[in-house]
């Protein structure tokens, strides 16, 4: 699909991963729509691309990020989005090495699926309605690109709600491209391995240097430029539909972190 000349609408786009999606679409020719969950003030405004939109809202909040489609659509033909906002779970396992059980287990359970998981839900339930009615070019109205992780094949020893709900966002991916196929609209999933952002960057440099030499080839964290380069390969090929794809370098995660 032709993304030159129409609007693109990125969450979690104040950093990371969509930060660097964003850049990549805007070189394209995109209008582009950013979509976080911080304040006016705190965007990276030196960073954006030049002429985004930046919208303050979560995505695990319908009002919210109905709001962020009603604005993109405002632009013109909404015909990409992105979704790559969501939340690490931290290390948090059922019971405790004594065998004692975390009392806020299922509360935390709950507020991460519900950011990951129902709010990839919601970004796609609205992406579908706004693309829905586009013109038809090409055989294309549209394009949603969610964000999983290798974590929902190989989750980790503490990581139940994060690898759930990121394996939730893999089982719609190929329901929902047969439920909008009809309407030419495609959906695709990014599984991403170990990648150099803010989530990691908060881990000890040990840590890292760790989890750099367990990656096969490339021996190294991946870039979020990488990232981008492939949502936006996504976009532009038609034949990309319904799938999963490992961005991951070959790695596997093993079972403990």
């Amino acid at each position: 699909m032709r993304i030159d000349g129409a609007v693109a609408l990125v969450t979690g786009g104040a950093s990371g991963l969509g930060l660097a999606t964003a850049g990549r679409l805007s070189a394209a020719g995109a209008r582009v729509v950013l979509v976080d969950r911080i304040t006016q003030d705190e965007w990276p405004h030196d960073e954006v691309p030049a002429g985004a939109i930046l919208v303050s809202g979560d995505v695990a909040e319908e009002s919210q990020i109905a709001q962020a489609f009603e604005i993109a659509s405002g632009l013109g033909s909404l015909r990409a989005v992105v979704h790559c906002a969501g939340q690490g779970g931290g290390v948090r396992p059922l019971l405790s090495a004594e065998g004692e059980p975390d009392p806020d287990a299922v509360t935390h359970f709950e507020s991460v699926v519900r950011t990951n998981l129902v709010g990839s839900f919601l970004v796609l339930r609205l992406a579908a309605i706004h693309m829905a009615h586009n013109e038809d070019i090409e055989g294309e109205r549209g394009v949603c690109v969610l964000t999983s992780s290798i974590a929902a094949f190989e989750g980790q020893v503490g990581q139940i709600p994060y690898a759930a709900s990121k394996a939730g966002i893999v089982g719609m991916t190929l329901v929902a491209a047969r439920d909008l196929a009809n309407h030419r609209i495609r959906v695709c999933t990014i599984a991403p391995g170990l990648f150099d952002t803010a989530m990691l960057a908060k881990l000890p440099a040990d840590a890292r240097a760790r989890m750099e030499a367990a990656v096969p080839h490339p021996r190294r964290l991946g870039y979020a430029d990488e990232f981008a380069q492939l949502a936006l390969a996504i976009i532009e090929n038609p034949m990309l539909n319904g799938e999963t794809i490992r961005l991951d370098a070959a790695n596997r995660l093993p079972s403990g972190i």
